[in-house]
């Protein structure tokens, strides 16, 4: 097997690629956001392909290297393709057709939508339309057959984004931030602050527990005011044991970033938590997206629960 080329970071909408870079497939649950996410690239200047069957992602990689290859100012520099269960049995063959891509250096970035049970059953029911693997059954029993189907695919994904707690606008400004970075960093990081009450991020690369720290909660001047207030910042920051928290974290980072950058990893999300996701994961995320972000790592926040109180 030939050695595969230095991973590259996924262009900006400000930078063209060039010939080799490899192409988005964004695939997930039915009714996690999708077309959602498919909205956002056309707005960032992908030409986004829906329901794609996996077996066409060779044919579509080829044709688009032919279109750069005789287009002296080519008006599509970044493509994109959404492939999922709706695509039926053809479905099945789509990890081993990103393997067989990724054996010739062109295997393309998989970013993963998923959500709970729970928000997808609200969903469906909201717009009154059938799961396309329900058939005579309930509901969930065609979301738990997508899951099954899905499960090794979601393993392997690029990034995976939980939009659980997501309306359609808050889902649009996440993915806006994932896609349309500078274009130099190597590593897309980002760091969330979110509550335990409401429960772990599914798409948490890492999750810390920040419950060891007091809470400004408990203190009657900083209980309204967050973890973005100078004075909760400064009283989380300044208990026993903060600082050396996020030391500790920056340090294991650094060791982590090299190792995904060296496996084409282009995405991760490190996940802190307290009681409600208001005042010390907010402030310590804060600070943690400030040290870690650098030449090759370019960080961006995302408050989960924030205001949810």
């Amino acid at each position: 097997m030939s050695e595969e080329p230095t991973p590259r970071p996924l262009p900006s909408s400000r930078e063209a690629p060039t010939r080799d870079e490899p192409m988005l497939v964004l695939t997930g649950m039915s009714g996690a956001g999708r077309s959602t996410m498919a909205n956002v690239l056309e707005d960032l200047g992908w030409y986004v392909v829906d329901n794609l069957p996996p077996q066409m992602l060779p044919q579509l990689l080829e044709l688009h290297e032919e279109y750069l290859a005789r287009t002296p100012e080519p008006m599509i520099h970044r493509v994109a393709a959404v492939v999922d269960v709706r695509s039926h049995g053809v479905f099945a063959d789509f990890g081993q057709i990103v393997a067989e891509l990724a054996r010739t250096g062109h295997r393309p970035s998989v970013v993963f939508l998923d959500a709970t049970d729970e928000a997808l059953v609200r969903r469906f029911e909201s717009v009154r339309r059938p799961h396309p693997l329900q058939g005579s059954g309930r509901l969930l029993d065609g979301i738990q057959r997508e899951r099954a189907l899905l499960g090794e695919l979601r393993s392997e994904a690029d990034v995976i984004l939980d939009t659980s707690g997501l309306n359609v606008h808050q889902l649009a400004a996440k993915a806006m931030s994932l896609f349309a970075g500078d274009g130099a960093a190597q590593l897309r990081l980002a760091v969330m602050s979110f509550g335990f009450k409401y429960g772990v991020p599914l798409d948490a690369d890492f999750v810390h527990d920040l419950r060891f720290l007091p809470n400004p909660f408990w203190v009657p001047e900083l209980r309204p005011l967050t973890g973005r207030d100078e004075a909760v910042a400064e009283f989380v920051l300044s208990r026993p044991g903060a600082e050396e928290f996020v030391d500790d974290v920056v340090h294991l980072m650094d060791s982590v970033v090299k190792g995904f950058i060296r496996e084409g990893r282009r995405y991760v999300t490190l996940a802190v938590g307290c009681t409600g996701g208001k005042h010390r994961s907010v402030a310590v995320a804060e600070r943690l997206a400030e040290r870690l972000r650098t030449d090759t790592v370019d960080t961006f926040l995302v408050h989960r629960d924030l205001g949810r109180e």
